[in-house]
């Protein structure tokens, strides 16, 4: 990349400010440097989470886990079904009653 002298990048800063105003170039600026420090701050608490991560498969695993609870229907004769029944989502839009 070629070095750039003052008169390059005064012409740069010209050819800026005619095509976005002079009173447009700060709130760029300020809305780039923002994005960046949003950008960082992002970057750091990633890093945070991954070092947790790390520790935490350091640490031993619990011996049993608990699994979630299963919904199960009896029927109209008391007898409970041999396989557990999911709850069916109720739709309103599309109900014949």
């Amino acid at each position: 990349m070629p070095n750039l002298g003052p008169t390059e990048i005064l012409l740069i800063i010209a050819v800026l400010v005619l095509l976005f105003g002079a009173t447009r170039l700060p709130k760029i600026a300020a809305g780039l440097g923002e994005s960046l420090r949003i950008f960082k701050k992002e970057i750091r608490t990633k890093d945070e989470d991954a070092e947790k991560a790390e520790k935490k498969d350091e640490t031993p695993a619990p011996a049993a886990e608990a699994t979630p609870p299963s919904i199960t229907h009896t029927s109209a004769s008391g007898q409970v079904p041999a396989q557990p029944v999911q709850e069916q989502a109720k739709d309103t839009e599309h109900t014949n009653r």
